[in-house]
């Protein structure tokens, strides 16, 4: 591929997300609405930059009002039945994160995942998937796929690591965020107000 200027390589990536939000269903969208709407408490996860976008995520839903942590702080309160967690991971079967889905899934927890493989060990447990981009390399033992993929990348797309995923999986939370807004009728000051001020 010859060499592209950096606008030109984000317009690629712009058009690449916006196939991406045309393929998402508009009934997994207003499943995962539902959820978060009716949680007493929202738990996040994902691990490497799918984790950063899962505290992202956690972030907008506190300044929204609801009540979001993200596991693995350590002020996390212990989860209970009926809360809800969103767990962003393009392959849907990273080994700690699966562990973690599982253990919330016996507990009674509801599983919202938000991935690139539906048929993968979380999607077998969850309560509601989103799929957020389709092509991704398989790999056999999914014991050592996230490492993999953080080593090696992901070579049918140009965009490095998973880029695409966790990039689309960003807009499609902050979209989510916008959402939820509407639907409970929250100003940007509400949430100007929950803002941290302490910074």
């Amino acid at each position: 591929m010859a060499d592209k200027r950096v606008q030109e390589m984000m317009q690629l990536m712009a058009s690449k997300i916006r196939a991406i939000s045309k393929a998402i269903s508009d009934d997994d969208v207003e499943n995962f609405l539902a959820q978060l709407l009716h949680a007493k408490r929202i738990y996040v996860i994902g691990a490497g930059r799918s984790g950063l976008v899962a505290k992202a995520f956690a972030m907008r839903l506190m300044h929204l009002g609801l009540a979001a942590f993200v596991v693995g702080e350590t002020i996390t309160p212990a989860l209970n039945r009926d809360d809800v967690m969103v767990v962003f991971s393009g392959s849907g079967k990273t080994k700690t994160v699966a562990d973690i889905a599982e253990t919330a899934r016996e507990i009674g927890a509801h599983i919202c995942l938000i991935t690139s493989n539906a048929d993968s060990r979380i999607g077998k447990i969850a309560d509601c998937i989103v799929i957020i981009e389709h092509q991704r390399d398989e790999v056999d033992d999914d014991a050592v796929e996230f490492e993999i993929r953080q080593m090696l990348g992901e070579h049918k797309s140009f965009a490095p690591l998973g880029t695409l995923f966790e990039t689309a999986s960003i807009m499609f939370a902050d979209a989510i965020i916008s959402r939820l807004m509407e639907i409970t009728k929250t100003d940007e000051n509400a949430l100007k107000n929950r803002h941290a001020n302490i910074e």
